[in-house]
Order: structure tokens, then C-alpha cells, then sequence
């Protein structure tokens, strides 16, 4: 049995059903999302949702769905599925879903009376183009199917309804048809593997709801055209394979194009099997350059996520040719950054006062990777630059002082990952004196004086090293509070709550901290702050503990760094508490690992959430795929399987 696989009592339960959510990435922008009924519950999902850079920068569902329906002895029997006005679903073809597992591909299989109908569905690597395969396992009798696409030709932001501007005229091509909505759109082309026959009869299907986007206080219903169908028969062991796609295929390579990309696919046979494919899904080439997604459905490359998410992306799964490119592209933003250029920027927040820092600390994993001899080789000579830009007040947004720490200013404008904003203010102020950046700091001062000694460069490393010594030891004055640290200092306010953002100045490669502190940071986060899936943002003894990522879109920005958990936590959490606590910490993380294993089969299938309550049942919420908690999570699991290889 699969490892993820889901039987006909749950699949019928559309409370439980409709939580759980797939998504697939062609390495290229494009995705293919719904729900594991096929009922789309967000404006994001489709069946095929692609980039359009000539439009803008965010992606587009063009075809949102295609029901299927069975016909035996004239009688017909739908299998799709979609949410009306009043909660009312139709044509509920759910009821007919017997089995959906997901190990190389998505499969679903339907039986309706004698008719038993496989469905599996794949995202062609790097290009625009959906295929869906149907085999028909078992049949008594006559058997048609048809198929009905629902188009959206939108921004995944949008919602659209009937108009006067849409274009239902159609082309035909080798057995399909090709549509083209609106002005500036690519062609679709929806075509099958053998002949069929096309009855133009365009309808728009409306009020169609997306109950996701009512829970987030969003505009939730919207109108699609059904062009028409498509007819063929098929026999007991055929497949017919339908494409969609933005050029015209030879139909005869359908066949020969999803054995090829189906040997390309490694099975979800265990947790880090799916957080490997999971990782991967994050990949994105454009124009001759390869970033990391920060997460889907909505999210871009942000240059943060990017280098927090890399190591466990790339370094942890063995695909170094991912870490080669990603790292090439990075670079040249970050020197554009240094020579003041900020126009253009692919990478979004190059800007911000830690990401530099972050990609400090990506280095350093691939220096434990392969070694620091190879790390000062091919990234040396950028580090110090990055060390002598900040060291000259040359970053727009850090300021080192005379103690050696870093400040940074985040009255105006979020200055660390906990960024939700109201009225373009950041809603918790973090600003001065910020743990984890100094804690960053410390740590990349540190690593590149080792780089530097590893180049000869010895007058170089002095200096660095003497600046590192300088920041550890006010560190240690401005944040120690005798019991833990606080979480950031301006002027002679010391903010007291505890959060997470301590953690780093333990788990980090390069501590500020004694060992007796050290343990005492570990103590008050495990007792307060760890749960199944990660750290909360902020202890429930907190008066502004807010625990429930629920409500219109300003509540759950409020609550959003107040309390819910955040699993890319756990990463740097397991590094600190293994640090701390030796080899009886790999046991205790590998039983903290369980509570992410649960969650394979929640919301997004084989994959982990953007963040989840503070309280239990800890709810997921936000990306259904996020890349950071993706990475993190991988990097612990590979700690506790290099150490099990080790016993």
C-alpha cells in the first residue's frame, strides 16, 4: 500500500476530504492544485496554472477543471465536483471515489456500478502542460466518457464572472480543440490521445464557491466557461491521456512523454521521501536563472526564504546541481545589491537586514557538506564583501555601532521574518538591538575569519575575529537577562516575551553563549514554546498570546507572529538542542519528529504548512507548501539519520 493513501470512507466525507490539498510544480513556474475529490476550495487551485511574464509576475489559472463523466446504456454518471451558493455541492462525484494514493503520481480510482475508472494526473518538468491518464480497469458493457474543461484564462488573485469580453470561439487541432479567453493570452490546447468528437456549446457555470477564500474574508465565488465536451468510447484496459498545455502537441508522443517524465519520479514511500519531492517542487528556472519559490500557491522567491530554505532544499537531498544554480543567481543580485542597483531584483527583499546573513549561513552548510577549503574557494571573496559592505554602513537598513552589534530601525518597515503589517506598519515592532540578527551576525563574522585563515589570509581573520569577540561579548550584556534573552533592545527597552527568535543564538554553527546559557535558552523554549510542529511565535503566558491563525485577513495578521507555530523553527531548535544535550537529544528530536510525520496526511498532502495554531488540535493554515518549513524540517530528520548511521 501507498504510503499516502486515502480510502473510500474518508474520500466520501467531504469535511474531511476537502481539507486535503495536492500540488504539483513543473520546475518552471506552473502548478497543477486541488483538493484530493478534485473540488477546488481556492481561487489558486487549477488543473493547469501557469506563469505569464508578459502580464505581470504572478501566475494564472487557465484551466481550472475537467469533469468527467461516464456514460453506460445511456445513463450518465458524473464524477466531478463543486461547491454552489448554500453549500450545496453538485455533481458530487465524490461518491463514486473508492480510492486516492499518491506515491509516483496522484491516482484516483471511481467505480460506478461495473465500471471501474483509473485517473492519474502529472505536471511535465519544465514545461506548461498537464496530462491526466484514464484507464478503464474493469467494464461489462459500452463504456463513454466525457469531458467537460471549466476555464478561468484569470490571475490567481482574481475572481472572474460572465462577460461580454470573453472569447468562446475555438480552433481546432490534432484531436482538441485550442480557446484563447482574452487579449493577450496564450492559446489553450486541450487534446486527447485518440480521435474524439467536440460539441461547441459555451455556458458559463456561475456562482461556483471557493470556501477557503470565505474563510479568509475574501470575495469567494466566481463564473467559468464550460466550452462544451469532448466524446470518445474506450474499452476495458485502455488509457486515454489528455493534455493541456500551452502549444499544440503531436498526440502519438503523449504516451511516450508520460512514461519518460513518470521514470523521472521517485516514490513517496516515507516522510523524508515526501519532503524530498516536496523540496523539489520549490524549483523555479526563468530566463536562464533558478531560484527557490518561497511556497504555494502564492508565494514568489523572497530572498529570506531563500537562503533559510537552500541548504535543506538542496545540500540535505543531494541535489547540488540545484544548490550550484540557485546559488549562481543569487549572487548576482547580491552584487547588484552592493553596487546600489535594486531595480529589477527577481529575488524579492535582498534588501532586508538578515537576508544577506542568511546566505552567510547557507554557505557554511555547504562548507559541512563538502568542506571549508571548497566554501572559501568559491564563496570567500564574496563573504568578506558582504562583511566589509556592512561594516562600512554601506546596507540601507543595518547600522553597526560602536559595541560591535548590529541595529536596525522597524518602526516604518518589518526588519526580521516576523513582518505582518496594518496599514503598511509592521505590526510587531522589532527594532534596535534584534536577537537573531546579532546572532547571525556573530555567527558570519565568525565563519568568514574561518574562511579567510583557510585562503592565508590571516591579517584579515584577525580583524574579524576581534570584531566577532567585541559583538559576542555585548551581546551577552544587551540580551542576557540571566535567565534567557531578550528578544530585541532599543534604547533601555528590553522586550521581555519570549519567542523563538532566541533559539538562533544557540543552534547556529557559532554560539555568543556559554554552555550553562546555552541550556538555559533550551529549558524556557522547550518548556514554553515547542510543540509537535515547531515553536510558537510567542509563550502562552503572554498577554498577547494569540494562538488561532483564524479570521478576516487583519486578525490573522495580528495573530500571525502572536502565538501560531512556525515548523522552519524546529531546524536551528534541533540543532540547539542536540548541541545541549548530545547524543539523548537525537532520541528526543526523533520523537518531536512524529508530529511532523502526522501531518503527511493533512491539508497539503506530503508536504508541511506554512504555520499552525499554537494550541492543539494545531490546525495548519497560510501556504499550503512552504518551502522553509519543507527545508528546516528535512535538515532534522537528515541530523537524526547521519547519527543513527554513525551508532
Amino acid at each position: 500500500m501507498s504510503y499516502l493513501n486515502f480510502d473510500k470512507m474518508l474520500l466520501t466525507n467531504l469535511e474531511r476530504s476537502l481539507s486535503k490539498e495536492i500540488i504539483r510544480s513543473n520546475r518552471a513556474g506552473a502548478y497543477n492544485s486541488t483538493t484530493i475529490v478534485d473540488c477546488n476550495t481556492r481561487k489558486y487551485h487549477g488543473q493547469l496554472v501557469v506563469p505569464l511574464p508578459h502580464l505581470d509576475e504572478n501566475n494564472h489559472v487557465l484551466l481550472s477543471s475537467l469533469d468527467e463523466t461516464v456514460i453506460q446504456h445511456g445513463a450518465e454518471f458524473n464524477l466531478g465536483l463543486h461547491r454552489y451558493e448554500g453549500n450545496h455541492y453538485s455533481p458530487n462525484g465524490h461518491k463514486y471515489i473508492r480510492q486516492f494514493d499518491c506515491d509516483f503520481v496522484t491516482r484516483t480510482v471511481y467505480r460506478v456500478g461495473g465500471v471501474i475508472l483509473s485517473k492519474e494526473r502529472l505536471l511535465v518538468s519544465f514545461e506548461p502542460r498537464v496530462l491526466i491518464k484514464y484507464t478503464l480497469l474493469e467494464a461489462h458493457s459500452q463504456t463513454i466518457l466525457r469531458f467537460r474543461p471549466f476555464l478561468a484564462f484569470r490571475n490567481v488573485h482574481a475572481l472572474t464572472r460572465e462577460n461580454a469580453e470573453a472569447d468562446t470561439s475555438f480552433e481546432n487541432c490534432e484531436n482538441g480543440i485550442s480557446m484563447c479567453m482574452y487579449h493577450n493570452y496564450p492559446r489553450l490546447y486541450m487534446q486527447f490521445t485518440r480521435k474524439n468528437s467536440y460539441e461547441h456549446h459555451p455556458d458559463w457555470y456561475k456562482n461556483i464557491e471557493y470556501y477557503k477564500e470565505q474563510e479568509r474574508g475574501f470575495e469567494y465565488r466566481e463564473d467559468l466557461l464550460v466550452p462544451g465536451y469532448f466524446e470518445m468510447p474506450i474499452k476495458k484496459g485502455d488509457s486515454i491521456i489528455f493534455s493541456a498545455g500551452l502549444s499544440e502537441v503531436s498526440t502519438r508522443k503523449l504516451k511516450a512523454l508520460w512514461d519518460y517524465d513518470l521514470s523521472r519520479r521517485v516514490p513517496r514511500k516515507d516522510m523524508f521521501a515526501c519532503l524530498k519531492n516536496s523540496a523539489q517542487q520549490f524549483y523555479k528556472r526563468e530566463a536562464g536563472e533558478t531560484y527557490l519559490l518561497a511556497g504555494y500557491p502564492w508565494f514568489e522567491a523572497r530572498a529570506r526564504d531563500q537562503f533559510v530554505a537552500l541548504p535543506g532544499s538542496t545540500l540535505t537531498i543531494d541535489r547540488m546541481d540545484y544548490f550550484d544554480d540557485i546559488m549562481s543567481s543569487s549572487i548576482k543580485e547580491i552584487r547588484r545589491f552592493l553596487t546600489g542597483e535594486l531595480s529589477e531584483q527577481r529575488l524579492k527583499g535582498i534588501d532586508d537586514p538578515d537576508a544577506l546573513l542568511w546566505f552567510l549561513w547557507a554557505i557554511q552548510h555547504y562548507a559541512a557538506t563538502h568542506s571549508i577549503q571548497k566554501a572559501a574557494t568559491r564563496f570567500g571573496e564574496l563573504a568578506t564583501e558582504i562583511i566589509s559592505f556592512i561594516r562600512k554602513q554601506q546596507h540601507p537598513r543595518l547600522f553597526i555601532h560602536n559595541n560591535g552589534l548590529l541595529y536596525v530601525d522597524g518602526h516604518s518597515k518589518p526588519a526580521t521574518w516576523m513582518n505582518a503589517v496594518e496599514n503598511d506598519r509592521p505590526i510587531l515592532t522589532r527594532s534596535g538591538y534584534v536577537v537573531e540578527i546579532n546572532a547571525l551576525w556573530y555567527n558570519a563574522l565568525k565563519f568568514v575569519a574561518e574562511m579567510e585563515r583557510e585562503l592565508k589570509h590571516e591579517h584579515a581573520a584577525d580583524l574579524i575575529d576581534y570584531q566577532a569577540e567585541m559583538a559576542r561579548e555585548e551581546f551577552v550584556k544587551v540580551f542576557w537577562n540571566g535567565s534567557y534573552l531578550y528578544d530585541y533592545v532599543e534604547g533601555s527597552y528590553n522586550d521581555k516575551e519570549v519567542r523563538p527568535n532566541m533559539i538562533f543564538a544557540v543552534g547556529l554553527p557559532y554560539s555568543p553563549l556559554n554552555r550553562q546559557q546555552q541550556k538555559a535558552v533550551i529549558d524556557i523554549v522547550t518548556r514554553e514554546l515547542l510543540t509537535p510542529k515547531g515553536l510558537r511565535t510567542l509563550s502562552p503566558k503572554s498577554g498577547f498570546y494569540r494562538p488561532s491563525y483564524v479570521g478576516g485577513q487583519l486578525e490573522r495578521d495580528r495573530n500571525y507572529h502572536n502565538g501560531p507555530v512556525w515548523p522552519w523553527t524546529f531546524g536551528v531548535f534541533a540543532e540547539a538542542y542536540i548541541r545541549v544535550h548530545k547524543d539523548r537529544g537525537y532520541d528526543f528530536i526523533r520523537r518531536m519528529l512524529l508530529g511532523f510525520e502526522a501531518d503527511m496526511t493533512e491539508l497539503g498532502i506530503g508536504t508541511l504548512n506554512e504555520l499552525y495554531d499554537g494550541n492543539p488540535p494545531f490546525k495548519g493554515h497560510g501556504g499550503v507548501s512552504f518551502a522553509m518549513s519543507v527545508a528546516e524540517v528535512l535538515r532534522a530528520i537528515d541530523m537524526i539519520r547521519k547519527h543513527t548511521k554513525t551508532e
